[in-house]
């Protein structure tokens, strides 16, 4: 008998789970647009190095050596910022993608 309500209990929390994620606040995946970019040095044009790149707050992609980055996005308006140890945060910036077609940003940050 026991096993019988842990076994129910554990199909219980596995249907709790499956269900929490039917999120359909996210959209299809195929409307996702790629945001590529660069973040420079104002004064030198060098590339800045682990830089982080934000958008609407929560999708986060660092810089590589050559400061770039690349990042998927919701297609349509978007608001993006950049930090950098050293440098000033940018003001927030806006954007818009469309499904399957990059869009490409350029920022240069003071310091």
């Amino acid at each position: 008998m026991a096993m019988k309500v842990v076994r129910l209990l554990g199909a219980l929390v596995a249907l709790a789970v499956l269900v929490g994620c039917n999120d359909d606040a996210l959209p299809p995946g195929g409307t996702y647009s790629t945001v590529q970019g660069v973040v420079l040095d104002r004064a030198t044009s060098h590339p800045v190095a682990n830089a982080t790149v934000t958008v609407d707050t929560v999708l986060k992609a660092t810089t590589d050596s050559s400061g770039k980055f690349t990042l998927n996005v919701p297609s349509g308006e978007f608001d993006y910022f950049v930090q950098a140890e050293g440098y000033k945060t940018t003001a927030p910036q806006s954007g818009h993608g469309d499904p399957g077609k990059p869009v490409s940003i350029s920022v240069l940050l003071d310091h």
